[in-house]
This record gives C-alpha cells, structure tokens and sequence, in this order.
C-alpha cells in the first residue's frame, strides 16, 4: 500500500486545491483530510458521514463546588492562570486548562476531578471521489498530532478492509506535531510551494523534514509566473538536493472559479488541471502502487 502525503510549509500555498485534483485522478484510494485544526477538503468533496465518532484525548479539570472550601491553593498553583474567581467561586476556563493535573494532585480537599477531555469528532464518509477519513477539532483544542495518527490508522485498516492500494493524504500545514504525525508511515511526501522568499523558506523546512523522516519529496511550484526568479531559485535547490520538480503551476483565476463551484480542477478542461494530470502521471511513474 502506498501513502501520499501533500504538504507545505504555511497556510494558502494550493496545498487543498492540488490534494482534489489529485484525489479526481487516483484510482483505489482512501482520501484523508490531515488538517485537523481547520479541514476544508470536504468543502470540495462534499461528503455524507457514514460514521461519526468523538476523539477523547487528555483531561480537562473541574472544581467540584460542593467539595471546595475557596481556600485558592489552586489558583496559586496554576501555571497557566485556568483557575478564575467568578460570583465568589474558583472555576477552571477549559480553554486555559492545559491539562496538567497539578491542581488535582495538590488540592487539600481532593475537591478538583479530571475527567477525560472531549475534543472534537471524526467521521469515515462516502465522498463523490471515494472514501474519506477526515475530523475537526473542537476550537483551541489540543492533541492534534494525535488525531492525525488516528486518522492515518484508520486509513490503513478502511483501505486493507476493501483492497484499496492507495491512501492520498492532504497534511497540515507548517512543520509542527501534526505535519510529523503526518509524515509517519508515508511513502512520499508532495511540498506544495510558493515562488517568494518566505516562500523558499518553507521549503527548506519542509525539505529538512522529509530528509529527517527520510521520506522523499516531489515540489510542486505553484503561481511559479508571480515570481519567476525565486521559482528559479527554488528549483536549483530542488536540483541540488536530489528532490523531484514535479512541475510549475501558473497563476491562474480557474482556480478561484473551480472553488466557487465547488470542483477540483482536473474536474474539466483548463490550464492548471492538465498540468497537474501531467504531474499526476509523473507521480505515478515516481511512486507506483502494487
């Protein structure tokens, strides 16, 4: 089985928009969404939840009233200012609760429960191009590399179940928790990546990344035309360190119209959808399935 894992190093590179393109083209594949903290591929793939299960990660603390004695040892313990006076009673603000249990370990009247901590849900869905793996997490919620990990597991035990060879995965952004929870157990990661200086930068990131996991990376140069020089640049580095230039994307309205309408771009004929058919083809030539 093989994973393809799309990538790049911020927000708003194309990173969705190419993952749907990608998703029309492949054949025998789950899809999954790995922006958990802000998924939109289902925007695109509009899919019905045929399972819908909460992700549980963590604890939460919470002051049981009719125990506490408002002695405030909690509040001089919290490192992270979770424990408030409001109408006369300690309570915790769960967004500031980081779960650290300090608070119930040390509270002299064992007044302070930690319950597990519901974080957000995640869903097995029937989209128009194929199963789909995808979740969200509950606003300033934590533990997100941990809800990639189960999406990707997930992924794997759905597309053994019906002898599906491919897993296409759309990553999240940056280079934090849930883009190495991402990276796990991938066979090749696809950097998504836009011709400016910061740009470049986070290419070398992302490069750095895959070169630590040793998971080899294909580029995409998108709006590669707003900036020829740097997607010069960026592409000698791509030469220099042995990643593969899937190819260049220019800037193009299709895409935003594509968007409006709620399409990939290899959906129908135009400019940047054929490119990345060619790109599509020379993925499969890079990394071919079993």
């Amino acid at each position: 089985m093989r994973e393809i894992v799309v990538i790049s190093g911020k927000g708003g590179t194309g990173k969705t928009t190419i993952s749907a393109a990608f998703a029309y083209l492949a054949e025998n594949k789950v899809i999954c969404d790995l922006d958990v903290d802000a998924p939109d591929l289902h925007i695109l793939l509009e899919p019905a939840i045929r399972e819908r299960h909460d992700f549980i990660s963590g604890h939460k603390a919470v002051i049981q009233q009719d125990v506490c004695v408002q002695c405030g040892q909690c509040a001089n313990l919290c490192a992270f200012a979770a424990v408030q006076v409001k109408e006369g009673r300690h309570v915790v603000d769960e967004l500031r609760c980081e779960g650290c249990g300090v608070c119930v370990a040390l509270c002299p009247q064992k007044a302070i429960v930690f319950p597990d901590s519901h974080c957000g849900q995640w869903y097995v869905s029937d989209s128009r191009f194929g199963l789909m793996v995808h979740a969200q997490l509950f606003p300033g919620e934590e533990n997100s590399g941990r809800l990639v990990s189960l999406l990707k597991t997930e992924a794997r035990q759905r597309a053994r179940a019906v002898g599906l060879g491919t897993i296409l995965c759309d990553g999240s952004p940056g280079v934090g928790c849930p883009v190495i929870s991402s990276l796990s157990g991938a066979g090749l990661a696809v950097g998504v990546v836009e011709p400016t200086p910061s740009g470049r930068h986070d290419f070398m990131r992302i490069a750095d990344l895959c070169r630590h996991f040793r998971v080899p990376l294909a580029v995409i140069i998108n709006k590669e035309d707003l900036n020829p020089a740097e997607a010069e640049a960026i592409a000698g580095l791509c030469a220099e360190q042995g990643h593969t230039l899937l190819g260049r994307l220019p800037f193009d309205p299709v895409v935003t119209t594509a968007m409006v309408c709620r399409k990939a771009l290899t959906e129908f004929d135009n400019v940047v959808g054929n490119s990345l058919k060619d790109m599509w083809s020379a993925l499969q030539a890079l990394y071919p399935g079993k």
